[in-house]
């Protein structure tokens, strides 16, 4: 383990550490960048790691083409909309951005009022998105219209990342919204409850990625792969039972209001066999198609990536 954690080799404690800002959504998911920053993996891979929370896609989209931080952990859907020239922040096509490592599938759940029992029960209700072009807004889109709702038959406004949505919910400003661990499991103390898994209903798909300028990876490919290990070594550790304990520690180390039960419900998410987190940190081939297709069907104008074009390994959705 120690040698696959230090990919820098023995000199590596010996040099400083490199400094990285980690641009982040609040919420579980990051737990492997907890456990990396906690266990000292990243140290051991020659980095020093600051996690900066943002509040919106917009915010951190903006801050990465500015160059405010090194790598943002965020939806690969926004790298492939805001490289494409479609993103909601004003600062056109960003060719630079790309996504170097996966992290999961998002974790995205429905979560709606206690009166919302069925998919037609949302009919004329207000949803809320963080943006209306970018991120897991098609997702929710793509979820509604499988179950037999068009655009025209409800409202959806933006709002801002996980936490201001789930705070906009429980104030019951909207009806439903996407939200993933632990804001789900902190809505049903709120009289939420969750109606779908974003998985079940779409399948295979690409949520989180790390992502950063073409630029300074090509100046900096020690810290990137750095980071990979790092990050994966996280996963791997979080995926062996015996460190269940010492997970949920650390879950509730970094996350405020964050209770036992609301961490071991987290972890019971974060690393099931089925939907937790990548294996490897590796990228998702099915899910990649799913983003591409959902940009294909939702986006404005529409997009020239691959999938828009159907070649025959990309699978059209249902």
């Amino acid at each position: 383990m120690t040698e696959a954690l230090n990919f820098l080799g023995k000199g590596a404690v010996d040099k400083p550490l490199a400094k990285i800002t980690l641009n982040v959504f609040p919420g579980g998911f990051n737990l492997p960048s907890f456990v990396a920053r906690a266990l000292d993996f990243f140290a051991a891979n020659g980095l020093e790691v600051t996690l900066q929370a943002t509040s919106n896609s917009v915010a951190q989209m903006t801050g990465l083409s500015r160059c405010e931080f090194q790598i943002a952990m965020t939806a690969v859907d926004n790298v492939v909309a805001y490289v494409e020239g479609q993103g909601e922040a004003p600062i056109g096509p960003q060719p630079e951005f790309f996504a170097f490592m996966g992290s999961d599938s998002g974790f995205l759940n429905l979560v709606a009022h206690a009166g919302i029992k069925s998919w037609r029960d949302l009919e004329g209700k207000t949803l809320s998105v963080d943006a209306r072009t970018t991120g897991y807004a098609f997702v929710l889109f793509e979820m509604l219209r499988r179950n037999g709702l068009a655009e025209r038959d409800y409202n959806t406004v933006k709002v801002g990342g996980m936490t201001q949505r789930w705070e906009a919910l429980c104030a019951q400003k909207q009806d439903a919204t996407l939200l993933s661990t632990p804001f789900d499991l902190l809505g049903e103390v709120h009289g939420l409850h969750r109606l779908a898994r974003a998985a079940d209903v779409i399948g295979a798909y690409q949520g989180n990625v790390a992502a950063a300028k073409r630029s300074w990876a090509a100046a900096h490919p020690d810290e990137v792969i750095g980071f990979i290990c790092a990050y994966a070594a996280a996963i791997e550790w979080l995926y062996d039972p015996r460190n269940r304990d010492g997970a949920v520690r650390i879950l509730m180390a970094s996350l405020p209001h964050m209770t036992a039960e609301l961490a071991q419900g987290s972890y019971d998410q974060l690393l099931d066999p089925v939907r937790g987190f990548f294996r490897q940190a590796k990228l998702d081939a099915n899910g990649l198609r799913t983003v591409l297709e959902l940009r294909s069907r939702y986006g404005h104008p529409r997009p020239q990536h691959i999938c828009a074009r159907r070649p025959s390994n990309c699978a059209p959705l249902r």
